[in-house]
């Protein structure tokens, strides 16, 4: 049996018939959009492409002498240039007194609104200013002109530091490397002359970069820590606290460069970690020195067969060696207490003490004991008593303690003792040893410690107090948690060692005292007497001896002051102290200390001593200590490695090759100088892009986290740059809707809760968002909270009036009635004026070039936004209107994110909204279909066949019609495509992660466990949009 087809009917075969020919007429078309697509892409594939436009540069051509004030008016350049905006302002601010505490104000006079005083942590005068300084500039400029602009008596003082060890550093290089001399072939009155011209120059170029970076300060009280006024405070501050018994002579341990010939802080040691054996350059060595090993050997017990063996890191200084110490608890050696063990160089016996400070269970227990050259070995020999034996000079030579070593360098003696005790059986072994190294800053010397006699500060009863006034909460340390960096140093506080063999500082104001026939210990407190002037010594001492002034012989100690100690009276000596004056009384206590935390010891709590020992008052109640700079990398800034970056190069604009040239004119080692221009070519391969000052103070504001590091990835910084330029051209638009005639109602209207009475719910709303903008700017502020303030301030401008306000309301200056286009300007004008005022201590050449275009409200407005009113409240905060406006912004990104799904982002479909919330949406219907860009808006219509969906929750539904605007088969092809692709990425991970071994980091797993889900995320959404395409084809 076969079966046969149905005969089909008349009807039925037309049907199909027509069914045939539309398809055939609906695949035509098809191919007609292939090859046109085609012909497209073929076209783009062959098309030249254009070279990018180079953008152009304008300056301000100057029409007045310096110091006037900028011409504003005239026309606006195209686009933001910092060249343009950044000229001529600071000159007019800074003729104009606007830095000034006395600008406008009598100073004999209290304020009401208070008095801010803050001190620039001082730059040293080695070199030009980098990075971190910047970072300080940025943070302390916006606090200083955000208290001046709140009507606060504001007084910023800008200095240089000496800077002694690093500054002779790098004088003695200049002279070696110019003219072949070292500072004893000129002398100390020629050297110091040298050193001054040095100063000159770099203060100059330091004030320059702190000029061209929009710092505020007052300029007539700047101080260099080494002008007249500052020596004279210095050897008062020294005088009373060596009459007080404060400072005093005594022979210790202290840091000591071999190569500088000088004691050194702890702050200019830098720990160098060692792992295992590692060669290390020295300075005078010729071949490198191994260090990173712990070598052992052994003493003979006197009076016994035994032998007790001792390690060290340091061999050549077992010829100071005095004692073997072992813990008081060790059975190992409790039979050997009170014994003693032979020198086999020195040839005499050493004891054996207990002392708890040795580590039992570390190494062989026992420890040799060399208190002259080791800082615990000092505490255990002035416990123990024993006798100090001095093994290597200042030259880092082995004394005549032992005649066969006498004159070697030290790392030379090192391999000659270990050949000595190997020869005389004592040696045991040498093993690596991870250990740190400490090395002097600025010569890369190995650190040796010395005994000498140097000047102390006793600092046990300044700690105290300064300790007190944290916990009494007198003294306010932001991050809090520093405090516990406060409280660990100074409940530990070791006398200051203040005396420094250089030539190059403040010399030590104290006589070496000889009264004829007498002999005199240097030591002897007594001998020695401290006095502004050689007569008035003369005077103190014969007073001290009773004696004829003629019978005494005096000389000044050769030494000068440790840097810090000058830079710890700062806070009053820069007001002329200890005479009495209008500023002392004025701006003595300060109100904040900002710098860095990395010297929180060695400059705050020093300030804070010296200023309750010597004012009996805290210098200042707040402490701000910011992170420190690294680079986008997360590496510690260093000119040998390339990363060091001049502010003003990222504010001008840098190449390459100018990087190159800048290290290449300094004093780097020929190895270091090729890791720099590698680390500069790594960094920054086409340069740093001109960004401005703007940029670089906001970016680094916006970086601002109380954290101890801060990663700065400096291209970013251009990213600013381009805000700067959102912010022209939105200032341009707005000035042009206003026009040039307007005049801005009374701000005593303005900030009436009714304002003018016909302001829209958008014009509400984005007064709304400006008063939020000021309440968290200030919030920020007044906690430290520098992000916060830049993301406030950021926000509102881009987000809020750019994004939102100033594209719905282009309708209005276009079409909008009378009094609506006069709501709409006197709110696009307030919200100019606090969007600037807010800026301007972040941004002061941008905000002022702006400001200074806009109209006045009154002739008595302010000249400058320098001495204007920072916002501080408002009348406009309105949560109801918050909450509506986060609605309708919810609908339009839905609404956007519908249309870019389907449609080119130049289309304007349909778009159908069906919501219960008719009444809410009614006063933004206007703005949301200008910022959806749709060409019509329909609200609870029913939508016609052919709309792509999105919802916000279930308050409302949106539909876009998209029929009709795409091709659907091509779409279809175009997602499967993309679906491919992400399955097959899908299939590699799986795979991948299928493999993983243990040695896969929990982070690695973690990234690709997400990335998965992405994908699985990404298919699903593409499945929805092909199953709503095939839809469209029904």
């Amino acid at each position: 049996m076969t079966d046969e087809a149905p005969v089909k009917s008349a009807a039925q075969l037309k049907k199909e018939a027509a069914k045939k020919a539309k398809l055939e007429k609906f695949q035509k078309k098809q191919e007609a959009l292939k090859a046109k697509a085609a012909a497209a892409a073929t076209k783009e594939k062959v098309a030249p492409k254009k070279a990018p436009a180079k953008a152009t540069v304008t300056e301000y051509v100057f029409s007045h002498a310096p110091g006037e004030k900028k011409s504003t008016s005239g026309d606006m350049p195209a686009s933001y240039s910092p060249k343009y905006v950044e000229a001529a302002w600071y000159e007019w601010w800074e003729k104009s007194g606007f830095f000034k505490p006395e600008y406008n104000r009598d100073l004999s006079q209290p304020n009401p609104r208070g008095c801010f005083t803050i001190m620039i942590p001082p730059p040293n005068v080695t070199g030009v200013l980098h990075i971190g300084h910047a970072l300080t500039n940025a943070i302390e400029d916006s606090v200083v002109r955000r208290h001046r602009m709140l009507g606060k008596t504001t007084l910023w003082v800008p200095g240089c530091d000496h800077a002694g060890i690093a500054t002779q550093v790098v004088v003695e290089k200049k002279l070696k490397n110019d003219r072949n001399l070292s500072r004893h072939d000129i002398g100390r009155e020629a050297f110091n002359a040298e050193a001054m011209k040095w100063k000159e120059e770099k203060q100059e170029f330091i004030y320059h970069q702190l000029r061209k970076m929009g710092g505020s300060y007052d300029w007539d009280r700047a101080c260099f820590t080494m002008d007249p006024k500052m020596c004279k405070a210095v050897t008062e501050a020294f005088i009373r606290l060596h009459d007080k018994g404060l400072i005093f002579r005594s022979n210790r341990l202290i840091n000591w460069s071999c190569t500088l010939k000088s004691c050194i802080s702890d702050i200019e040691v830098d720990k160098v970690e060692i792992k295992g054996r590692t060669m290390f350059k020295v300075p005078g060595y010729t071949d490198p020195v191994e260090v990173g090993i712990i070598e052992e050997f052994q003493y003979c017990v006197v009076g016994s067969n035994d032998r007790i063996t001792v390690a060290t890191t340091r061999l050549e200084t077992m010829l100071g060696d005095t004692a073997v110490a072992v813990h008081p608890e060790d059975d190992r050696y409790k039979h050997l207490h009170g014994k003693y063990v032979y020198h086999p160089f020195r040839k005499c016996e050493i004891p054996i003490v207990a002392d708890s400070f040795v580590d039992k269970d570390f190494g062989t227990g026992a420890v040799k004991i060399t208190p002259a050259h080791d800082f615990n070995d000092y505490d255990v020999g002035v416990r123990n008593k024993l006798p100090f034996v001095e093994c290597i000079n200042d030259n880092g030579l082995i004394t005549d303690v032992v005649p066969i070593f006498a004159g070697m360098r030290r790392f030379d003696a090192r391999v000659a003792v270990r050949r000595a005790l190997e020869e005389l059986g004592f040696y045991v072994t040498l093993k690596p040893h991870d250990m740190v190294v400490p090395v002097c800053q600025r010569s890369k010397d190995i650190v040796e410690p010395l005994l000498k006699p140097q000047w102390f500060v006793n600092c046990k009863d300044m700690a105290k107090r300064a300790i007190s006034k944290v916990e009494e909460g007198d003294l306010k340390i932001i991050p809090k948690t520093f405090e516990k960096t406060w409280y660990s140093w100074l409940d530990d506080c070791r006398d200051w060692c203040i005396s420094r063999q250089l030539w190059w500082g403040h010399r030590i104001p104290a006589y070496k005292v000889t009264v004829k026939g007498v002999p005199t210990d240097d030591l002897d407190g007594r001998s020695w007497v401290s006095a502004h002037s050689e007569e008035e010594a003369r005077t103190k001492a014969a007073a001290r001896f009773n004696v004829d002034p003629s019978s005494l012989s005096l000389s000044q100690d050769p030494d000068v002051l440790d840097t810090w100690f000058s830079s710890g009276i700062f806070p009053f000596s820069v007001f002329g102290w200890p005479d009495e004056s209008v500023d002392l009384r004025t701006f003595y206590p300060g109100s904040l200390l900002e710098t860095g935390h990395d010297i929180l010891f060695f400059w705050v709590a020093r300030m804070v001593m010296m200023g309750l020992e010597l004012m009996g008052d805290l210098p200042f109640n707040e402490v701000f200590l910011h992170p420190m700079i690294r680079d986008a990398q997360g590496i510690k800034m260093s000119k040998s490695l390339g990363n060091v970056v001049d502010p003003l190069d990222v504010v001008n604009g840098i190449s390459l090759k100018e990087l190159h040239d800048k290290i290449d004119n300094g004093y780097l080692q020929e190895k270091e100088l090729i890791r720099a221009r590698e680390g500069q070519k790594r960094l920054y391969p086409n340069g740093i892009p001109e960004c401005g000052t703007d940029a670089l103070r906001f970016a680094l504001c916006s970086y601002l986290t109380q954290a101890r590091d801060l990663n700065l990835d400096v291209l970013r910084v251009e990213g600013y740059r381009k805000f700067c330029n959102k912010m022209w051209n939105a200032s341009k638009f707005a000035l042009m809707q206003l026009g040039n005639d307007y005049k801005p109602p009374p701000a005593d209207i303005i900030q009436t809760p009714g304002g003018l009475g016909t302001e829209s719910e958008l014009d509400k709303w984005i007064l709304h968002r400006a008063s939020v903008a000021i309440s968290e700017t200030n919030e920020g502020f007044r906690n430290y909270m520098f992000q916060q303030c830049t993301t406030a301030i950021y926000s509102f401008w881009l987000y809020d009036l750019c994004d939102v306000y100033l594209e719905s309301t282009k309708r209005i200056f276009y079409k909008g009635e009378e009094k609506e286009q006069a709501a709409a300007r006197s709110t696009l004008y307030t919200c100019l004026d606090i969007g600037l005022r807010l800026i301007h201590p972040f941004m002061p050449y941008i905000s002022e070039e702006l400001w200074q275009r806009l109209p006045r409200r009154t002739e008595n407005d302010p000249p400058s936004l320098v001495v204007s009113r920072y916002p501080e409240d408002s009348v406009w905060m309105n949560e109801n209107i918050e909450e509506n406006m986060k609605f309708v912004k919810n609908i339009i990104h839905t609404t956007r994110s519908v249309k870019d799904s389907y449609l080119d982002s130049k289309a304007k479909p349909e778009v159908y909204m069906k919501t219960q919330e008719k009444a809410l949406l009614q006063p933004y219907l206007s703005c949301m279909q200008d910022l959806i860009g749709c060409s019509q808006l329909h609200v609870d219509r029913e939508p016609p066949v052919g709309t792509a969906v999105g919802t916000v929750g279930n308050r409302c539904e949106v539909h876009v019609l998209v029929k009709g605007l795409v091709d659907p088969q091509q779409e279809i092809q175009r997602l499967s495509n993309k679906r491919d692709n992400a399955e097959k990425m899908m299939s590699q991970l799986s795979e991948k992660m299928d493999k993983y071994t243990d040695k896969v980091p929990e982070s690695v797993r973690q990234a690709n466990t997400e990335k998965l889900a992405a994908l699985k995320g990404e298919v699903e959404t593409i499945d929805a949009a092909i199953e709503n395409f095939k839809k469209l084809i029904l």
